[in-house]
């Protein structure tokens, strides 16, 4: 019997994959979590084999539940079951130790499918996901932004001056403007807003409209 389980923010969302798994005679549910804080303290005292996990979430988000997860249960497998199919999205839950990734259009065999793979240790990557995977590795590591690029480059698309994103991110204005030189770089671009403007149109960034 593999044991799942389900973390959401919605609860329709949560009933309705609980409904889904529990139909199947060799997956049981045994608990639910509405973010990330309590999926941290459900693996804690469930011990699920497969933890699916959403990525937007309060409190602690998806990615970084993964990683708290990963580090001090490495048992329970992680399956990130989401909206968003971003760079940022995907990279961050990758790096977390997401065992795999799907997108929340995922058909109902294919799901259950996935959540068995992973509780076997196997990858599971959607589709467009592992394509944009291929794609991104493809492009070279001298285009990629590091963590602490991105973080900053989110700080600018928030309206901060240099001055504010020194304050948010505990850093030097000398060292923001090191980072954003780099982001221009990486970017091919010559000022902040086009910055932030291509980095959403590749989805290095969330759109405004993202929840």
């Amino acid at each position: 019997m593999i044991t799942v389980l389900v973390v959401d923010d919605h609860p329709v969302v949560r009933s309705g994959l609980i409904g889904m798994l529990d139909v199947e005679d060799d997956l049981r549910v045994v608990g639910e979590a509405r973010d990330g804080e309590e999926a941290v303290i459900r693996v804690a005292e469930l011990d699920p084999d497969v933890v699916l996990m959403d990525l937007r979430m309060p409190r602690l988000d998806g990615a970084g539940a993964t990683a708290r997860i990963v580090a001090g249960h490495p048992r329970s497998k992680v399956l990130v079951l989401t909206t968003y199919d971003t760079d940022a999205d995907i990279v961050r839950a990758v790096e977390a130790g997401a065992t795999g990734y799907l997108l929340k259009d995922t058909p109902r065999r294919e799901l259950v499918d996935a959540v068995r793979a992973a509780a076997r240790g196997e990858t599971v990557l959607a589709p467009p996901v592992a394509a944009r995977l291929v794609s991104r590795m493809r492009s070279g590591a001298a285009g990629l932004l590091t963590e602490r690029e991105v973080q900053v480059l989110a700080a600018v698309a928030d309206g901060l001056s240099n001055a504010e994103i020194g304050r948010r991110l505990h850093i030097g204005e000398a060292t923001v403007m090191t980072h954003l030189l780099r982001v221009f770089t990486k970017l091919d671009v010559d000022d902040r807003t086009r910055a932030v403007t291509v980095a959403m149109e590749r989805g290095i960034l969330a759109p405004p409209s993202s929840l």
